[in-house]
Formats: C-alpha cells, sequence, structure tokens
C-alpha cells in the first residue's frame, strides 16, 4: 500500500495505523508507505512494481490514484482503490465505498474488474482532462493553499477572478474523418461518458465502453460560466444545452495560434505540446472492486 500524506485530511497516520489493524485482523500481510510528495508516491509505486507485487492498493484523492494508473495501466498488477482525496470520483463511479474499513474489506476480497484509461500525449487521466478556463484556475488557486474543501472555495474565487478576462480559445477538434472549429472557454475530455441531466448528473456509468466523451462549452456570459466552473470543479459536466458532445476512440486537438497550453489531467496540472493527441485505452487497468467484473478476458 502507499498512502499519500497530504490527500483529505492529511490524516495519513492514523489511516496507516487503521490500516495495520484491519490486516492483522484479516490475518493478511501488508507493506505500507507514506509518500509525502509527488516523487516519493512515484519512488513508492515503482519500487513495488520493481518488486512483482500483485496488488498495489493506493490511499489518495483522484490525482494520486491517476499517478498509480499511469504506471500500472498495462500490466498485471491490480490496483486497490481508498478513497482518502476531497471528491473521489473515479472511486464513487466503480462503486467503491468511501468508509476507510469497508474500502480496504475490498482490498481485501479481491474481486476484480477491468476499466479503460485515457491517453493524451503519453500521460494518462482515469477521470477526465480539461482545456482553458479550469486550467487556469487551478494555476491561481496553487498561490493560495488549502485543504479539503476549502480548497473549492479558493477555486470559486479564482474563477470570479479570471472571467473578467478569459478570452475563448479557437480550438480544433479532428476526430472520425471530421474537422470541426470552435471558439469556447473550455474543453473537457472524459474517460467514457458522463451523465449530463438528472440526479446522476457528472457520474459515469460505465468506465470500460472505450471511447472518450469530449465535450464543448458554449456558454459565454459570466453568470452561466460562473455555474460551469462550480460544476466542474465539484467533478460534474454542465447541461446538454451547454454542450456539444463527441464521442470517439481518439481525437486531435489544436489550438490556434498556440505551440503547448496547461492542461488539467485529473485536477493536476501539466503542460503539453500542440497538437494534443487524445485516445483511450481499453480495458487496459485492472481494478478491485465491491463485486466481480465480467468473467471475461480484455481486449488484445
Amino acid at each position: 500500500m502507499v498512502l499519500n500524506a497530504w490527500s483529505g485530511d492529511g490524516s495519513a497516520e492514523q489511516v496507516r495505523s487503521r490500516l495495520i489493524e484491519l490486516f492483522a485482523a484479516a490475518n493478511r500481510p501488508v507493506s505500507i508507505t507514506l509518500a509525502r510528495n509527488g516523487s516519493e508516491l512515484a519512488r513508492a509505486i515503482g519500487d513495488a512494481l520493481a518488486a512483482g507485487v500483485d496488488t498495489l492498493a493506493v490511499g489518495g484523492g483522484d490525482g494520486t490514484l491517476s499517478t498509480a494508473a499511469a504506471a500500472l495501466a498495462g500490466t498485471d498488477t491490480r490496483l486497490g482503490v481508498l478513497p482518502l482525496g476531497t471528491l473521489n470520483h473515479f472511486a464513487k463511479d466503480l462503486g467503491i465505498p468511501l468508509g476507510l474499513d469497508e474500502a480496504t474489506g475490498v482490498v481485501l476480497a479481491g474481486h476484480t474488474t477491468w476499466v479503460d484509461v485515457g491517453e493524451v500525449n503519453g500521460k494518462v487521466f482515469l477521470n477526465n482532462s480539461s482545456l482553458g478556463l479550469y486550467p487556469r484556475v487551478l494555476r491561481l488557486r496553487e498561490r493560495h493553499p488549502a485543504h479539503g474543501w476549502k480548497k473549492w472555495l479558493v477555486a470559486l474565487w479564482a474563477a470570479v477572478k479570471l472571467m473578467r478576462h478569459h478570452p475563448n480559445m479557437r480550438v480544433r477538434i479532428e476526430t472520425g474523418g471530421r474537422t470541426l472549429e470552435y471558439r469556447t472557454p473550455v474543453v473537457f475530455i472524459g474517460n467514457n461518458e458522463y451523465q449530463t441531466a438528472g440526479i446522476t448528473t457528472g457520474v459515469r456509468k460505465s468506465l470500460a465502453d472505450g471511447l472518450l466523451a469530449i465535450y464543448v462549452v458554449r456558454s459565454r456570459g459570466r453568470p452561466r460560466l460562473l455555474r460551469l466552473a462550480w460544476r466542474m470543479f465539484t467533478g460534474k459536466v454542465v447541461e446538454t444545452g451547454e454542450l456539444d458532445v463527441l464521442k470517439a476512440a481518439s481525437a486531435r486537438i489544436e489550438i490556434v495560434g498556440a505551440r503547448s497550453i496547461e492542461a488539467a489531467l485529473d485536477g493536476e496540472l501539466t503542460g503539453l505540446d500542440l497538437p494534443l493527441q487524445y485516445r483511450i485505452h481499453p480495458a487496459a487497468l485492472t481494478v478491485l472492486v465491491a463485486s466481480p467484473g465480467p468473467a471475461t478476458a480484455p481486449p488484445a
């Protein structure tokens, strides 16, 4: 197990103690590493894979899980999920319980399923990637550190600040033999489709359909953009009337007049050279879940 010491409320030491108790009660051996920064996290995951473990459980938020997925995708190592972040969208979409004891029970039970992962220019994401307003808000939020739900209040303040001068991007998207152009403040690329209506808005019913869902926002007025920003910060997509939606296994995205861009991948910022080559990798990751997945082999 690898725990991100800075995820959620920062109670990783207490979490580790409880995990030791739970594994001892189940008479199962466990090795637990606390990672205090991104370098330690990547090193601990790499060391576990080099040691040949068949299961790597990771405790943290969606960004932490995305780091693990990038290392585990395409391997036989199973990913266990301990949802210790603020929003925990990946765990919720897979039906993994959010309580530590219950999530640990899922890891101990050993039921698995296969899920897709998204990729852009060699970078993996589990949930989504976004371009435009959201990455700029994340950058501004970094200047005012906060934990838990306080960081989302800071994000909302940053969104209001940026909307005064945030220009639309001129975006060119090539997919399925078509080339489409938009002027938009936000492009949102999901690893599988998000629900955009009803009480399940912002939830993915499947992480194994083998398609990216590309959402291009048409909102332009400041009040509508503010609503959009808040929904994106809380992991939800906006209503269908504010979107053009494209579904594809791959897409090429250009920002006209730019050579590079800062993108958000599972809530973490990364700089990317243009054009952006998005693709999905079907059934690339084996994840421990509350009930067994289909008893069929993943595609080659």
